[in-house]
Formats: structure tokens, sequence, C-alpha cells
């Protein structure tokens, strides 16, 4: 598989990344510093979506089912180099089934995950799946 993107910009402004029919604007200025995320946050956004991904994909496979995941992802940022470091996430799966293999789901999403192993192998990834059950 191949992946491409565009992005584009306009000088003292901020920018765009073109996906598909998709547009996606991010802050390279500090006057949308607060508003738009900036090019760590897409990181950490990927890397979510590459989780989130997985649930979707391994919920068929494990059959479960779910009605919604809720991910929160932290990272630390080293100045020298400057790098992400330290990535730790809560997932939580809300279901109405009372038992998920969460520690199945987690070494899958582990395992498979296209974004999740490309960061892993720069940085540390500690985190927990849990579930809600929803009555």
């Amino acid at each position: 598989m191949n992946y491409q993107i565009k992005a584009s910009s306009t000088s003292n402004q901020d920018a765009i990344i073109h996906i598909k029919q998709s547009d996606i604007d991010f802050g390279t200025t500090t006057k949308t510093a607060e508003i738009l995320p900036n090019p760590a946050e897409l990181f950490l956004g990927s890397f979510a979506a590459c989780m989130l991904k997985n649930v979707e994909r391994f919920s068929g496979m494990m059959k479960f089912t779910y009605t919604k995941a809720a991910l929160e992802v932290q990272a630390t940022r080293l100045e020298n180099p400057p790098r992400m470091n330290n990535i730790m996430y809560n997932l939580i799966i809300y279901s109405n089934e009372k038992e998920i293999n969460t520690t199945l789901l987690k070494k899958n999403i582990e395992k498979f995950g296209t974004i999740y192993n490309t960061v892993k192998l720069s940085c540390s990834i500690s985190g927990t799946i849990s579930t809600i059950e929803q009555v």
C-alpha cells in the first residue's frame, strides 16, 4: 500500500492538509496557536485515528459490538533534539456486552496498527483499554 497527501500554506497564514476529499486546517502562526491544531497535535491525532480504526476492525474479528470508543492521548515533547516521547493513552470502549477481551484487543492494536508500530520505533507507548457497560 502507498499513501499520498498534499499540503499547502501561504506566508504569514496557516496551512491546509488535503487528503482525498477532506481539508484539515492546521496552525503555523502564533495568531492561531490556541485555535487550530499544531503539527504535534496532528501527529497524536494520526496515532489516535490508527487506534480507533483498529477498534472498528477488530470489533468484527473479535465479535463484539460497541456504541462508542473514546480515546485520550498525551505525550511529552523533549527539547534536544526536539521529539515526542512517552506517549500515553486511555481508550474506553462503550458497549452493552459484559466481557470484551480488552487484553486481546490491546495486543491486536499493538501488533497490527500501522501508525502505532511506526511510532513505537521512536518512542515509548503505554496505555490502557477499559470498557464501560451501557444498559
